[in-house]
């Protein structure tokens, strides 16, 4: 029987695991004007956006509807069906999939990935690879459930501004960390997103981004590897590579990336590099 993956548009994965995905995509407000993530904008007009924009904008999940439907299709195409959302601890996105599951007994199972964005698109991607071997749905989610906890997620923020318009942090920190060109270093930890450390400019952060990857055991690379930035450029993210290029000599080569979407970028604002991997540990 083959097995359906299904993921949210948080989901941050390569295109190549998105295509052989069913994805259910999340609402995201600005002001009173509602867009579908990924259906109705996209990423680059998100960011454009959230650049324009004097309050951040606002996500809520999907219905247990949404879901539903997707569920439906596979399965009435005779397929068993693995789910992966962001982390629970983040979102009420984990909860509808488990609700719209409960109508297909045997049939659905849903893998809270306990991290977000590139973190969860790792594992979406995982799950892609093992479908392909052919195993069976149930099978797939055990063994995702079990290497989740092995996922790092660690990124660099170039601005405290949307910390602030978002309430993380007040005016007089986000005022002082300007001035001092602080970039704060954050991760994912127990589905939630914390704080690590502050650095004085880029290349401090870059090396406490190195720093934590080193903390974590190093990088696995038998399994997926994958960088982020969030924004309209790309250009942190090659300084990042190319400042930590001695992390990626194992593999031989520098891992994929993509644009993070709207969820991890309302609040880490433009020009936040991060980097999701297996730690070896």
């Amino acid at each position: 029987m083959r097995v359906t993956i299904v993921i949210d548009s948080t989901v941050d994965a390569r295109p190549a695991v998105r295509e052989r995905c069913t994805v259910v995509p999340l609402p995201v407000r600005f002001g009173d004007k509602e867009y579908i993530d990924g259906v109705t904008i996209d990423r680059k007009t998100f960011y454009e956006m959230l650049v324009e924009s004097d309050t951040l904008p606002t996500t809520s999940q999907p219905t247990p509807d949404a879901f539903a439907d997707a569920f439906r299709k596979a399965v009435d195409s005779g397929n068993e069906v693995v789910v992966l959302t962001l982390s629970s601890k983040l979102s009420g996105t984990c909860q509808s999939a488990n609700i719209a599951a409960m109508d297909f007994p045997g049939k659905v199972y849903v893998v809270d990935t306990g991290t977000v964005a590139i973190g969860s698109g790792i594992l979406a991607e995982r799950a892609v690879e093992l479908a392909q071997q052919g195993l069976d749905a149930k099978t797939i989610a055990g063994i995702l459930t079990a290497e989740r906890d092995k996922i790092r997620v660690v990124a660099m923020l170039d601005t405290l501004e949307y910390l602030k318009k978002g309430g993380r942090i007040s005016k007089t920190v986000a005022f002082a960390g300007e001035l001092l060109a602080i970039k704060p270093v954050v991760s994912v930890q127990d589905g939630e997103i914390v704080m690590l450390g502050k650095a004085r400019g880029s290349k401090q952060a870059n090396n406490l981004l190195v720093k934590e990857i080193e903390n974590a055991g190093g990088v696995d690379f038998s399994k997926p590897v994958l960088l982020g930035y969030t924004g309209l450029s790309d250009l942190l993210l090659k300084k990042y590579i190319a400042d930590s290029a001695a992390l990626w000599e194992e593999n031989g080569s520098e891992p994929d990336s993509v644009l993070i979407g709207s969820v991890i970028g309302t609040h880490a604002g433009p020009g936040a590099v991060a980097a999701a991997f297996f730690s070896k540990n």
